[in-house]
């Protein structure tokens, strides 16, 4: 992040303007929505720029800007449409202590304007560090149509009622009377109503739902055990998305992406109890007790678990440590990692007159690596999805192997299945434990037997060593 965004207070404060054209007009009609006292340099100004000084709306000086033009000023913007003089002024404003801005120039640049969604007391800023304004239009207008033009009206009288919210207790049930005032009662009471009456049916809005909160009975604790999917946040569901943004306390897997935890609410407390295979791990019996402990307390949690929590996830022991305690919880599937595995190299998990059926198997359990039905799974045309299996390939391909599997079975793994930075690995039976050590592969991996990359399946039984450990398209 090369811009930190702030907004800067300008009521009553100075801002300094070089230049009279086409640049200059589109600053000031943003700027004009402040409460800044503008003061704008132009030898030449646009007729425009004359009328809204004699408005009152500006100050015109009709002449370049001169050393100390800029005394005071917190903020200037460089709009003379002409490099040198763009250089000259902002020199002068610089040394005024002015932080500046030159119009479609970022690198001379102090500061940015981004693009604006304005629900005055309302401000949504859209920034791009000028890589794609064309986007931040895109984003505007997304926005423009999403947030009801009344949104402003509903902020400024909330705005006046927050002392009167302060009889709720502080947290979820402070923000759960705000949401409802915003997302539901508001809307409603201010729908079809003139401006002048919007905001008393606003107030009374407020004071009919603050008296029912503050009869309502508490709410209680409750824990939704929410598949997080394979690591693409674009896969999480919606609901899955709803309840990150309204929880309490967020407890998450090792291996949840970075991406998806930044949807949580900033206010959530967030805690990692990732375990690591064949390394350090928190006790399963710690984290039922931590979730237990915080439902308990009347959080609403978020139990947040890679892929799909039905899959290979513990969730029977996290369930029946809340139920014997009587408290409430859900689930929420989530996208499992053979899902977007499988996907990433354009293959079926079934197939009419190949296989029937398919085996998700664990490479490994609590007691070391996972036995299974190997002579089932080494007949033909057999397909399994093997987490965890990237340390238990020799394991895997010795059992296959003894039981009469095909050293030329296709074999694909797939690293960090629909993230950035997921790479898919063909292979096969005999080769597998060689290639998987030669790739390198650090991040979390699932095995799929039985099954190659789309690209390469013509070339079987022979698999072409070129597509071993690529970057998948």
């Amino acid at each position: 992040m090369q811009h930190f965004p702030i907004f800067v207070a300008l009521a009553g404060r100075r801002v300094v303007l070089s230049g009279g054209g086409d640049a200059a007009l589109a600053k000031l009609r943003l700027l004009m929505k402040t409460e800044a006292h503008l003061t704008v340099f132009a030898p030449s100004p646009a007729p425009e720029i004359v009328a809204w000084a004699e408005a009152g709306r500006l100050r015109l000086v009709e002449r370049a800007m001169e050393p100390g033009d800029a005394t005071c000023a917190v903020l200037f913007y460089a709009a003379d449409e002409d490099a040198n003089e763009d250089a000259r002024t902002v020199a002068i404003a610089r040394a005024d202590g002015a932080l500046t801005n030159t119009v479609d120039n970022l690198g001379d640049s102090q500061f940015i304007t981004p693009a604006i969604v304005d629900r005055d007391p309302v401000t949504v800023a859209i920034g791009t560090e000028g890589a794609a304004p064309v986007l931040a239009r895109a984003i505007k207008a997304d926005l423009e149509e999403r947030l009801p033009a009344r949104l402003g009206l509903l902020a400024r009288v909330g705005k006046a009622f927050r002392k009167a919210a302060d009889a709720l207790p502080f947290g979820r049930p402070r923000r759960d009377f705000w949401s409802d005032y915003y997302f539901a009662d508001g809307p409603r009471a201010v729908d079809g109503i003139e401006d002048a009456d919007a905001e008393d049916a606003a107030r009374a809005a407020l004071d009919g739902l603050l008296s029912r909160h503050l009869a309502a009975e508490e709410r209680p604790g409750h824990v939704a055990f929410v598949g997080a999917g394979p690591g693409d946040p674009e896969l999480l569901t919606l609901k899955a998305r709803k309840l990150l943004d309204a929880a309490d306390v967020v407890i998450h897997d090792r291996l949840i992406s970075p991406e998806i935890l930044e949807l949580a609410r900033r206010e959530a407390e967030m805690l990692d109890v990732g375990k690591q295979g064949f390394g350090p791990s928190a006790s399963q019996s710690d984290i039922n007790e931590l979730i237990v402990k915080h439902v308990e307390a009347g959080a609403q949690v978020v139990r947040l678990k890679s892929g799909d929590p039905t899959v290979f996830g513990r969730l029977d022991e996290e369930v029946e440590a809340v139920t014997a305690r009587s408290l409430s919880y859900s689930v929420v599937p989530g996208i499992t990692a053979a899902s977007a595995a499988v996907a990433t190299i354009g293959q079926s998990l079934t197939k009419r007159e190949r296989n029937a059926s398919v085996r998700l198997l664990t490479g490994h359990d609590m007691k070391g690596f996972a036995d299974h039905d190997w002579a089932a799974l080494a007949r033909p045309g057999e397909v399994a999805a093997i987490y965890m299996g990237k340390k238990a390939a020799r394991f895997i391909q010795g059992r296959l192997m003894m039981h009469g599997a095909a050293p030329d079975t296709p074999v694909t793994v797939v690293e960090n299945a629909s993230r950035a930075d997921q790479r898919v690995l063909g292979s096969t039976l005999a080769t597998l434990p060689a290639d998987i050590a030669a790739a390198e592969m650090n991040g979390p991996a699932l095995v799929l037997y039985g099954l190659a990359p789309r690209a390469a399946e013509t070339a079987l039984p022979s698999i072409d060593t070129s597509f071993k450990a690529q970057e998948a398209l």
